[in-house]
């Protein structure tokens, strides 16, 4: 696919917007890290955009006591691709996380 021509300021208008996104996922991850928000929490708000735009991986990296280890074990034995995002999980992968982690 290709990119589209952008103007310079509809460039910098998205460059923003990208910045803005990832500034927000950044003060949720942290959020999520202090304990400030249960995963429950969190997946209950996967109808928002920045949530839904998440990777699991990095979610589950932001949980007390998790790290880059103990998520991909996780996601492997949920059968969780590296790339999926919270929007794009299964029901039933979305169910296994919960039991497993809500």
């Amino acid at each position: 696919m290709a990119l589209p021509n952008l103007s310079e300021a509809d460039r910098k208008k998205a460059l923003e917007k990208a910045a803005q996104a990832r500034q927000a996922r950044a003060e949720l991850r942290q959020r999520i890290k202090g304990g400030e928000m249960s995963f429950a929490e969190v997946m209950a708000k996967s109808d928002d955009p920045i949530v839904a735009r998440m990777k699991v991986a990095t979610l589950l990296e932001s949980l007390p006591g998790f790290g880059k280890a103990k998520a991909a074990k996780i996601m492997s034995e949920l059968e969780i691709s590296d790339s999926r995002r919270v929007q794009g999980l299964g029901a039933r992968q979305r169910e296994m996380l919960m039991q497993r982690l809500g």
